[in-house]
């Protein structure tokens, strides 16, 4: 039996962890926000009249892929590029291909930031299984002119946020339906983890600063592993309907 990525990957590690998926969830949800494409987001009228379920989606369907089998993976591969496709047709205009590389890289970028700020620092061989896994999902889109290397990744990466990074108004109604769905508190610490994620362009972007004040919390989330209280504090400060969603968010470990 093939599966998309080997059962002992590091991809399986990152992405069969509650609290790692939902950091990338967290890097994600700034940058989609801060992207020049985030129109064709909202075209549909999903995204702002459920910020989090959207993005989720996008979590979900990541995690199908990796932990499923290859013809299982290729049909949820195809799967998405139709999606997309419908959205063009109804639409009458192309999603731009930066737009598909732009959502493909920070999918690679937040899985390394988010497991070395929750666990370990990653081996180069590590990230280049990551870029690899992500580069086969990218390829099965045919999503074109994408980078043949991990280090070609990384500058492109860099020159992407340069020229792909806006705040415009999506950017501001974004997060108010942040707040809107998440309330005053879940909010702040959604932000706060932003702090601690995302690239400096993006945080500029979205005026984060970088007073990492989640810093203490993380300290005490990372010890309550010990004790196996660090699902009990995921929970707690989640939205009620997702948490029987990030509790399966394990199922892969």
């Amino acid at each position: 039996m093939k599966y998309f990525t080997e059962e002992q990957s590091i991809v399986r590690q990152i992405w069969g962890k509650a609290d790692t998926t939902l950091f990338i969830f967290a890097g994600a949800a700034a940058e989609f926000a801060v992207n020049k494409a985030v129109d064709w987001l909202y075209f549909t009228g999903k995204l702002p009249a459920d910020p989090l379920g959207r993005l989720f989606s996008t979590v979900v369907y990541a995690r199908q892929i990796i932990f499923s089998e290859m013809e299982d993976a290729n049909r949820a591969i195809e799967k998405i590029t139709a999606i997309h496709q419908g959205v063009e047709k109804a639409r009458g205009a192309q999603i731009p291909d930066w737009a598909y590389r732009d959502v493909l890289f920070m999918l690679i970028d937040y899985s390394i930031r988010s497991f070395e700020i929750l666990y370990r620092k990653l081996s180069d061989a590590e990230k280049l299984e990551i870029f690899d896994v992500f580069y086969r999902v990218g390829a099965g889109m045919k999503i074109k002119d994408l980078p043949q290397n991990y280090a070609d990744w990384q500058l492109i990466r860099e020159a992407q946020m340069d020229a792909d990074m806006i705040n415009s108004d999506f950017t501001i109604d974004l997060y108010e339906q942040y707040r809107k769905h998440l309330g005053p508190v879940r909010y702040l610490i959604l932000k706060q983890v932003q702090v601690l994620l995302v690239p400096k362009q993006v945080n500029q972007l979205l005026s984060l600063g970088n007073t990492p004040y989640l810093l203490p919390w993380l300290l005490a989330y990372k010890a309550s592993r010990a004790v196996k209280l660090d699902e009990a504090l995921i929970f707690s400060v989640l939205p009620d309907e997702y948490r029987e969603q990030v509790k399966n968010l394990s199922a892969g470990e």
